[in-house]
């Protein structure tokens, strides 16, 4: 069985998405460690009611950025995953990680990447004015948000949304495109050339 670990932040609804797609058998693989930079994180206690082992590594009780990075990176060697998923993780993947487990580790962001990268992404798509946005998986690189994309799904933008009302109406296809990309990593699918994302059998 292949060996997820997932990295969470706030309330963890793409961590469940991928616990439910495991549980089905969708995923071809199992979570096998939940690990949170946030001891108040609500995913940590969607992890437990499943049964999946936790982790919390306070960022706030390192000393620095490269002292909890170098601790995260032992951890992740010793459980040595074969995909490391960032589900609402907040914090940019130190390079030393990043080059350790390249085209290992995925992401979900809400845009159409490359546009609105980073915080507040369906502010941004607000903001700017645009009729369609959507979201993103996609590999993890060195930069924020500017790996390679593997799956999109794109949604209506409509002329009364607010940040709130659109980050919603994302999140259901973060729900459907998060599995699915993983689903296509651990069967061995995906391969990366250069920028772009290949499909095998597509």
């Amino acid at each position: 069985m292949k060996k997820i670990v997932v990295l969470v932040s706030g309330r963890g609804t793409n961590l469940q998405a991928l616990i439910d797609a495991s549980r089905s058998g969708f995923i071809p693989g199992e979570i096998r460690l939940v690990i949170s930079d946030n001891p108040v994180a609500y995913a940590l206690r969607r992890a437990q009611e499943a049964g999946i082992p936790t982790l919390v590594l306070d960022y706030q009780s390192f000393p620095s950025k490269k002292a909890y990075e170098a601790k995260l990176l032992e951890v992740l060697e010793q459980e040595n995953p074969d995909l490391i998923c960032l589900a609402g993780y907040m914090r940019i993947v130190g390079k030393e990680i990043v080059q350790r487990f390249r085209n290992r580790i995925m992401n979900i962001h809400p845009s159409l990447l490359p546009a609105f990268p980073g915080l507040e992404a369906q502010r941004q798509a607000v903001e700017y004015g645009v009729k369609v946005s959507g979201c993103t998986v996609h590999f993890v690189d060195e930069g924020m948000d500017t790996g390679p994309i593997i799956l999109q799904a794109t949604c209506p933008v409509f002329e009364d949304d607010t940040p709130e009302t659109l980050a919603e109406r994302i999140l259901k296809y973060e729900h459907q495109i998060y599995p699915q990309a993983v689903k296509l990593f651990l069967e061995g699918k995906l391969e990366v050339r250069g920028r772009k994302v290949f499909i095998r059998g597509e």
